[in-house]
């Protein structure tokens, strides 16, 4: 009786028979999980699994064939400050060690942006611009390898405008944790791929 009461009052209130009601109601709960799974925090997702033990007979009898598991890799490591670093020093943080931080330097400054590893790792759209000093691209926005310098010298009061706002957008999402010496971080200094010829 009393199910078929509910029954009555689901088609009642929503003017849908009830498997339609319960139907609907099921598809919305799914979409909301599926979508604020998406503006999850990164610090809140989730751990990777613990292994699961094995049973105590296994694990006496187990063989030294076996590996032994890789050690949990975090997906960005914890902000280090690397202090006074050359650009030369600076191009070993562009990603491609995951242990590493990734590191771009804009006006002298140097921020881990390793948060971003989906824009600035490896296979990310502004990978170029990981273990570089990357003032001159961004106020030109410009994915030019000549343009990976802090020479910042020519360019006009708006692409300095546009670099001042890149500036602001790092100093907000990412963490400072270091400086290029003092003949690296203003203008006049050669870019990367220069240096690393010379």
């Amino acid at each position: 009786m009393a199910a078929q009461g509910i029954a009555d009052a689901v088609q009642a209130y929503t003017g849908l028979s009830p498997a339609a009601a319960f139907t609907v109601l099921a598809l919305m709960l799914a979409t909301y999980l599926i979508v604020s799974t998406l503006f999850v925090a990164p610090d809140a997702a989730p751990s990777a699994p613990a292994a699961h033990p094995k049973p105590p007979q296994q694990q006496e009898e187990g063989t030294e064939a076996e590996a032994e598991p890789e050690p949990f890799v975090p997906p960005f490591p914890d902000p280090v400050q690397v202090g006074e670093i050359t650009l030369e020093q600076l191009r070993a943080y562009d990603g491609k060690d995951p242990a590493k931080s990734i590191l771009i330097a804009i006006r002298g400054q140097v921020y881990d942006v390793s948060r971003g590893r989906l824009f600035y790792g490896p296979q990310g759209p502004y990978s170029l611009f990981a273990g570089r000093d990357a003032s001159r691209a961004l106020a030109l926005m410009s994915f030019d390898l000549n343009d990976l310098t802090g020479d910042l010298e020519g360019l006009s009061p708006d692409e300095l405008e546009v670099l001042q706002d890149w500036e602001e957008k790092f100093k907000e999402r990412y963490p400072v944790v270091g400086r290029l010496p003092g003949e690296n971080a203003t203008a006049g200094a050669q870019p990367d791929h220069e240096a690393e010829k010379a």
